[in-house]
């Protein structure tokens, strides 16, 4: 007897089937025989798709935002989330991270708070805005790497008469999955209007190689300011030794460095991995594929990226989003430094971190 003469279910045994299912759907209950290739895909098959924005547009939409949205309590920052098109409207750039482009103006203000969420923020371009972490005041410039983690109080003041606009990196999606997000307003006045011209982690930790004996470490960076001289000054390093002969680089013309807390030597932050990346000219990176998403921001110069199928010419300023275990390369003509974050610490504490440099077979 072949398989096509096997007998079909009976009309009785049909409807005993259906009845079991209508009790299953009646207990809250989902058989997996029916399911099981959508909860477990051979790989990974994300909602998020890969997606460009552009700060030729994100700025002047930021500035207009300035002119007609106050900051203060209750909306609490002018931050505008970049949605990525496959997460159904939600305020995500990837299903784990959330990335904005933050505005404040000339000699404002925006309130103190605290939550478990942790931040970063990146600076493309200006100066003359304050980060006050735990009453620490930090100078925010261009290229700098500041961070706020979680369940520490933070605030702004801008004391130029100039607006500025940055980028700001959170794990909100991640941590309203797991249903772990608290939020607290801090006092109504800022705790401090100073102005330092070195914050007090930095006078503390910012030392390469030497770490404060007795000073407490955290889970997340004690430094709170990454500078962009010594971020530029790394990755020259890297590309100069290489051209001399000496190992030190990611791939050939491809330099990385990773901003990592100095206590521990893990990463910066505990669910958020951030990385600066230097191509040298006419550089093309291997395609690569991640379990884990990213965005990425150029920071100076131009390429060609292409995710999976996509195509995107981007320059400076544009951010970029790299869904997991889409396939990524970068080329590019003229050398290019774009900042990077991922969700990669949560992937490796958890044992799921895996990447491919080619297709697998």
């Amino acid at each position: 007897m072949t398989s096509t003469d096997v007998p079909g279910p009976t009309a009785e045994d049909q409807a005993e089937l259906e009845a079991m299912y209508d009790a299953f759907d009646a207990a809250h209950m989902k058989p997996l025989w029916t399911q099981i290739g959508g909860l477990m895909p051979t790989v990974p098959r994300p909602d998020a798709v890969p997606a460009l924005w552009r700060w030729s547009t994100l700025l002047p939409l930021a500035e207009r935002a300035g002119e007609l949205v106050p900051v203060g309590r209750g909306g609490e920052r002018r931050a505008i989330a970049l949605a990525n098109p496959g997460l159904g409207g939600a305020p995500y750039a990837t299903p784990t991270l959330w990335a904005a482009i933050q505005y404040l103006g000339p000699r404002e203000e925006a309130p103190a708070h605290r939550h478990t969420q942790s931040a970063f923020r990146f600076v493309v371009d200006g100066d003359g805005v304050w980060t006050n972490v735990e009453g620490d005041p930090v100078a925010m410039r261009r290229g700098d790497l500041l961070l706020t983690p979680g369940m520490h109080f933070h605030e702004h003041h801008n004391t130029s008469d100039r607006p500025m606009a940055w980028i700001d990196g959170l794990d909100i999606p991640l941590v309203r999955g797991l249903d772990a997000g608290f939020f607290e307003e801090g006092p109504e006045q800022l705790a401090t209007r100073r102005t330092p011209p070195v914050s007090r982690n930095e006078r503390l930790w910012a030392h390469p190689g030497l770490t404060p004996v007795g000073a407490p470490g955290t889970p997340a960076s004690p430094l709170m300011a990454y500078r962009w001289k010594h971020t530029d000054a790394a990755l020259t390093a890297q590309l100069e030794l290489e051209a001399a002969g000496y190992p030190g680089v990611l791939e050939p013309g491809h330099a990385v460095v990773r901003y990592t807390n100095p206590a521990t030597a893990g990463d910066c932050l505990n669910t958020i991995r951030c990385e600066m990346h230097r191509l040298r000219s006419g550089t093309r990176t291997a395609p690569t594929r991640t379990a884990g998403s990213s965005v990425w921001q150029v920071f100076d110069g131009t390429a060609t990226v292409s995710i999976d199928a996509e195509s995107f010419d981007v320059g400076t300023g544009d951010l970029f989003a790299v869904p997991s275990w889409a396939r990524l390369s970068i080329e590019t003509g003229g050398g290019l430094d774009a900042f990077h974050f991922s969700d990669a610490p949560v992937f490796d504490a958890l044992g799921l971190a895996r990447t491919h440099t080619k297709d697998p077979a």
